[in-house]
């Protein structure tokens, strides 16, 4: 007997054949799917102890969502989008303003924020993205990781070293007490050592570690640390193989493919963020070397410049979807992400044809499962799959009528459509609300230490309505 049979919805498989069954269900026993069927077929052969039904609305894979950053769900909107605000915030909290209990609370709100828009599994790079990462002790990845399992969706967090030269001032507070102390390279290195330790592929596979270095770009020769910065790139990368983990870097763009192709650090396990402005040789390094990108539409980066999903994607590249949130203005709605990204491209070629929207439903589920190393465990329903599940209510107006539901999950639904979801075959989220977690105490904890953190670091005045918000065309103070 089946634990769990969900029946009567739409499915969207994602498998190999990418099925569309119009009467399907879903049989999970443990935290694996045990078929994958038209209702009556699979009632019949599996009669369960609960039994959901999900007519009018489409079973799908959980999202995955391939980019984000751990620390940014607090500092959403600080500075109103001006960029001396939002780093001066980024770079105190991610090293003298934060505490175990802010990136607990963190964790917290970013995680239910991905459950409640049906991505059960996310990257999360602890801290600011390439240069400013909280791995002066293993206590603050400590931290979100219980966050995390509070929730008890699937986190795969990246964690790394920072840009040279060091040391780093980093601080750690007692009450109002704060202690300043330097890290090295060494230091860093160690701590991604025990967190890789403590918590990779624990609970059930539902917690994984990457490893990250900061993106060497166009003149990095001349920056103080070069020679460093190669030397602690590749040993990073090389603990990265030996130990099966994913190899992360933020922010690539224009020329810094080359360089990390020249420096030994590309290959299948390379998962590289942004890559924008990327030239014909970058993305024939991109196809020979196997290293994958991740797509963030709806950053500030794919304003500046463009990443070339689509000549990467013909060249053989595997591309997905992340969301980079959750801030300065970004949420983790795939949906969103999904629908920004093919407007994107379209808008580029002045041409509708590009990214098909089965391409873009890939580029959120079974790819982005595929290049975070989890492909054989989730990112599709199948048989013998842990039972990662989302229900999208289709029964809504904006969803209406009721053909081609391949499509409207993509062009038209949001986060807001996500009716139920199940990870690893355990309710979650039912009816639109957390199964297991006050979400009002997350959301006041959240409150709470970006409240200290805020008044720690002295950025009240940051929160204050920008001077060209109202009445203008533009918001000339972003550009000084």
């Amino acid at each position: 007997m089946a634990d769990i049979l969900i029946k009567n919805g739409t499915v969207i498989a994602i498998d190999p054949e990418r099925r569309i069954i119009a009467d399907g269900a879903v049989a999970i026993t443990g935290d694996r799917i045990v078929a994958v069927g038209p209702t009556a077929e699979v009632e019949a052969a599996h009669p369960a102890r609960e039994v959901i039904d999900a007519r009018g609305m489409a079973i799908m894979p959980g999202f995955v969502d391939a980019h984000a950053h751990a620390g940014h769900g607090l500092i959403k909107t600080l500075g109103g989008g001006k960029s001396d605000p939002w780093y001066q915030a980024c770079r105190g909290a991610y090293t003298v303003g934060s505490t175990p209990e802010f990136w607990f609370a963190e964790a917290q709100l970013a995680a239910l924020e991905r459950l409640r828009f049906g991505v059960t599994t996310g990257v999360s790079l602890l801290g600011g993205g390439d240069s400013i990462m909280r791995t002066d002790e293993p206590v603050y990845g400590d931290a979100h990781m219980e966050g995390v399992l509070g929730i008890g969706t699937r986190s795969v967090v990246a964690v790394g070293t920072t840009r040279p030269p060091h040391p780093l001032t980093y601080a750690r507070w007692e009450g109002e007490t704060r202690t300043d102390y330097p890290v090295s390279f060494d230091r860093q290195f160690a701590t991604c050592k025990t967190l890789i330790d403590r918590w990779h592929g624990s609970h059930d596979g539902r917690l994984h570690v990457a490893l990250l270095t900061p993106t060497l770009h166009r003149g990095y020769r001349d920056a103080a640390g070069a020679e460093e910065a190669v030397a602690q790139s590749r040993a990073v990368k090389q603990y990265a193989e030996e130990r099966g983990l994913v190899f992360t870097q933020d922010g690539h763009t224009k020329g810094s493919v080359r360089i990390a192709n020249e420096i030994g650090i590309l290959g299948p396990r390379t998962l590289l963020s942004h890559a924008t402005g990327l030239d014909e040789e970058e993305i024939a390094i991109c196809a020979k070397t196997g290293t994958t990108i991740v797509h963030n539409p709806s950053a500030v980066a794919a304003i500046l410049a463009r990443c070339p999903v689509t000549e990467l994607l013909d060249a053989g590249v595997t591309v997905v979807i992340g969301s980079d949130a959750t801030a300065p203005d970004r949420s983790a709605d795939m949906f969103r992400h999904m629908q920004q990204c093919m407007h994107y491209h379209r808008t580029h070629f002045h041409d509708p044809s590009w990214l098909p929207p089965g391409k873009a439903l890939e580029m959120c589920t079974i790819d982005a499962a595929r290049v975070v190393g989890l492909e054989s465990e989730i990112g599709s329903l199948e048989p013998g799959k842990k039972a990662d599940v989302i229900l999208v209510d289709l029964r809504r107006p904006h969803l209406y009528p009721a053909h081609m539901p391949e499509y409207r999950v993509t062009y038209f639904a949001n986060g807001n459509d996500v009716h139920t979801v199940l990870v690893g075959g355990r309710v979650l989220l039912r009816d639109r609300k957390p199964v297991h977690v006050d979400q009002d105490a997350v959301l006041d904890a959240a409150q709470r230490e970006a409240d200290l953190m805020i008044d720690r670091l002295g950025l009240r005045y940051a929160l204050e309505t920008p001077r060209m918000f109202w009445g203008h065309s533009r918001d000339l103070d972003l550009i000084e």
